[in-house]
């Protein structure tokens, strides 16, 4: 008999009850039979939608911002942005020796972040982006954003 790996998706106490009703009737003959499980919860992780506001608000800093890289100003790649603002989130910058000399700073994987860590670094990296006046795009600015702000604000 196989056991499968299940995942469902919890949003209410009642759910989670009847979650843990189904998951303890279902593990019993498992544990009876001697066999050791593992149990993992844990917050869901971003959405594809906070995925796709992240890359376009990437793609708005790498074509207006210039950041300083190996001493001369330079426009960088949407990836290069997301490892500097992945490592600003966690306020603590983690560096690596290159293969063969130089630096690299080790940044945060998006895919595994959980929604609120999300939000955070999509915050950063807007707060980062009006300090210095950047024109989002609408992308960037999430599919709420009033059609009166793009005419008032003349926003690309």
């Amino acid at each position: 008999m196989a056991f499968e790996t299940v995942r469902q998706k919890l949003v209410n106490w009642q759910q989670a009850h009847a979650a843990i009703v189904a998951l303890s009737q279902a593990i019993k003959p498992w544990i009876v039979a001697g066999h050791q499980l593992q149990i993992e919860v844990k917050a869901e992780t971003r959405s594809t939608a906070a995925n796709r506001l992240l890359w376009s608000c990437l793609h708005d800093i790498s074509r207006q911002v210039h950041w300083p890289v190996d001493g001369t100003m330079q426009k960088l790649e949407p990836e290069e942005w997301k490892h500097i603002f992945t490592a600003g989130l966690k306020k603590h910058q983690r560096v690596a020796q290159g293969i063969e000399g130089g630096f690299v700073m080790l940044g945060s994987r998006t895919s595994r972040m959980t929604r609120a860590e999300m939000t955070e670094l999509i915050d950063l990296i807007h707060a980062f982006g009006d300090s210095r006046e950047l024109r989002w795009s609408r992308t960037s600015l999430g599919r709420d954003v009033p059609e009166e702000y793009f005419e008032e604000a003349g926003a690309c």
